[in-house]
């Protein structure tokens, strides 16, 4: 369950959000109108801009119902439907509403919902609304009363006002049984109406496989560029050093052995950094360790040689396909690096999983807190990283911390354990 269980959740609480659907539902209905009355002004192109604010806010309006509607559906919220709009131009703006199917099937929901969803939502305060007024009228309104209720005559007496109460008492029963039933049709009735069809779906599918595919193609560039530089600026540079001193150690050979000595010495030590060098790079862009013991030794060798103490526990009971093996270990080591330079951390933690055809990786620490996916460029590439795969980051950071980020990556699990340390494990 996403959010309430609206099977065990208290009456009063199922009340109160039948009446938030009874307002937004009546807002709907204004909206509509308005909408129509602008449809009508376009025609002498004064509505046309009516029409693009009156069709944000309904998309806004629309939204809002979805993240609502999120608190009693299984699957959460229901995803927005909508195609961009252009940045700029009232008409191409008017234009891409227009032709967006989900700004008609928005305004097919504010009339369903208008009419039909209000009194779903409704039915549990009417009910509870009419057994007060029973229940008010058979106690001290009854001799005020012209007729009687659910009576054939009008009562005479207080006794035979009472009787009143019977069909006050069945409201009553009728309510504490119908809240729950009345919220969980309304939802299911606008998750049919506002959710994106399989067109829709189909459409977004695209354009997020074509923007991740754009962004993995732009992180695959900057890191080439990269590795080209560092191995220009460091290994390339020093064997060039090397040849030069090797050259010059030959020439001086017979002439001044000494000189000669101290420059193949210099040729030794260039040898050795370059070589610890070119080691780095490697393991930049793919650690042995993680070809030789997987995710599960790879993160624990990180954990190990790691400014910070970390606690690492894993559940994997298989070797994961290597890309998402790769990618995972670069999001962890990137999550912990930064919480070592900017969180102010005195220990982390990483929680690895996998279950349903999902790996599941959490990596928190108890530092200040405040990070933020849409500022941190090292986060931004580790959501680019996961998007390729389909994978998806969040992150839980209150000022103060702790600091909390869950990653999950569609996988499956190629091969069972087979290194002695993994078994280990």
């Amino acid at each position: 369950m996403a959010g309430i269980d609206y099977r065990r959740a208290s009456r009063t609480n199922l009340l109160a959000w039948s009446l938030l659907f009874v307002a937004h539902a009546a807002t709907g209905l204004i909206l509509l109108v308005l909408y129509a009355l602008a449809t009508v002004l376009s025609l002498i192109w004064v509505g046309v801009p009516l029409i693009v604010l009156l069709t944000t806010l309904i998309r806004g309006h629309a939204d809002t119902h979805r993240t609502m509607l999120g608190h009693f559906l299984p699957d959460g919220p229901v995803p927005s439907p909508y195609d961009p709009l252009p940045p700029t131009g009232v008409g191409r703006r008017a234009g891409a509403i227009l032709t967006d199917p989900a700004t008609w099937r928005d305004l097919t929901w504010l009339l369903v919902n208008g009419l039909f969803g209000a009194v779903i939502a409704a039915l549990p305060a009417l009910l509870i609304a009419q057994a007060a007024h029973l229940t008010l009228y058979s106690t001290v309104l009854w001799n005020d009363a012209p007729s009687g209720y659910y009576n054939l005559t009008p009562p005479h007496d207080q006794a035979g006002a009472l009787i009143t109460l019977l069909p006050a008492l069945l409201l009553a029963l009728v309510y504490w049984v119908i809240p729950p039933i009345s919220v969980s049709g309304y939802a299911h009735l606008n998750r049919w109406l506002l959710a994106p069809n399989e067109k829709a779906r189909l459409a977004q599918r695209v354009a997020h496989l074509a923007t991740s595919r754009a962004e993995t193609i732009d992180a695959q560039a900057s890191e080439v560029r990269r590795i080209e530089r560092d191995l220009h600026d460091g290994a390339q540079a020093r064997l060039v050093a090397l040849g030069m001193s090797l050259g010059m150690a030959e020439q001086m050979l017979a002439q001044d052995p000494h000189t000669a000595q101290q420059l193949l010495a210099e040729a030794r030590d260039s040898t050795r950094q370059a070589l610890t060098e070119l080691r780095d790079l490697v393991r930049g862009i793919h650690p042995p360790v993680l070809v030789e013991r997987g995710l599960q030794g790879a993160v624990r060798a990180l954990a190990v040689t790691h400014h910070l103490p970390i606690d690492v526990d894993i559940d994997l009971p298989g070797r994961l396909a290597a890309p998402v093996e790769s990618a995972a270990y670069f999001a962890i080591a990137e999550i912990l690096t930064n919480a070592a330079k900017h969180s102010g951390a005195t220990r982390a933690w990483v929680r690895i999983n996998h279950g349903g055809d999902r790996l599941v990786l959490l990596v928190g620490d108890d530092g200040k807190g405040g990070a933020d996916l849409s500022k941190g460029t090292g986060l931004q590439g580790i959501r680019r990283r996961l998007d390729a795969f389909d994978g998806t980051i969040s992150i839980v950071s209150p000022a103060g911390g702790p600091t909390i980020v869950t990653m999950e990556l569609p996988c499956v699990l190629s091969s069972p354990k087979t290194s002695p340390s993994s078994a280990m494990d």
